[in-house]
This record gives structure tokens, sequence and C-alpha cells, in this order.
């Protein structure tokens, strides 16, 4: 499908593709940057075992923005959560079909994001630790206390 046509630039083609229909965009529209149910289950079982944290927590660093899911401000630990498919998880990760012209670029932006925002934060005096959407929750979880009961 043709990039959706935007009336304000007078023809000039739009930078994102028009919706297949009502329900797809509304699915999309519906997609969370925050509060992922990985994310929730995560936190969830890091609350049980008595830690404590910072939620989607914005971090300024040298000229760049970070916001980790999780963050340990004191112990300066930055978690993230990253979906399969946002991310390109090597293992579940997969290029859409449909509308490949938009989505291979906007992915892999999202994966030299994500690089650069590991960078920063390592450079900053951060320990970044990454998990898979589905990894699961007991071993994410027994991890980050391994490195919090460490420090």
């Amino acid at each position: 499908m043709a990039p959706q046509e935007d009336s304000e630039s007078a023809g000039q083609p739009a930078r994102y593709p028009a919706p297949l229909n009502e329900g797809r965009s509304r699915n999309m529209r519906a997609i969370r940057r925050t509060d992922t149910k990985p994310e929730i289950r995560l936190r969830a079982m890091l609350h049980s075992r008595g830690f404590r944290f910072r939620k989607d927590f914005r971090i300024d660093l040298a000229g760049v923005r970070v916001r980790p899911d999780i963050v340990f401000t004191r112990r300066r630990l930055a978690v993230f959560v990253d979906g399969c498919f946002w991310h390109l998880c090597p293992e579940h990760g997969r290029q859409p079909k449909v509308n490949d012209w938009y989505w291979g670029p906007k992915l892999q932006r999202t994966v030299e994001r994500d690089r650069q925002a590991t960078t920063a934060l390592e450079a900053g005096g951060w320990t970044v630790m990454r998990f898979w959407e589905h990894v699961p929750v007991n071993e994410a979880a027994e991890r980050i206390g391994a490195i919090l009961t460490d420090q």
C-alpha cells in the first residue's frame, strides 16, 4: 500500500502508511509505550521481593534522554524490557510482509536507538540490563536481584 497523503503538505506523501482498516488503526493506537504486560509482571515480581524502583524515569545524559522501563536510581541500574517485534528479537522478531518499506527502517531505528541509549547510560556510569519479553519473569528478577545485592 502506498504512503498516506497528508493534506497539509500539499500532495507530498506522508512518512507513514495508510491504515488497512479501522480495526488495524485501533490496534496501532492501543500499543503502549509503557506498562506493557511483561514489564508489569517484572515490576510486580521485583516489588514482591522487596525491591523499590522508579518506572519510566527519564535520565538526561550528554545530549541523550533515556527512559528505561525500570530504574534503580541509587544503584544506577537501568532495566529495559524489550518487545520481540519492536526491538527485532533474534529468536522471535520478524520483518512485516505488509508495508515493509515503512516497517523495516522504523524497526532498525528502534534497534539503533537502543544501542545509543545503552552506550550513553554505560558512559554515564549506569549498569544496563535488557530483557526480551519472552524471558521468564523469575529469571529476569533473579538476575536483577543479583546485581542489586552485589553492589
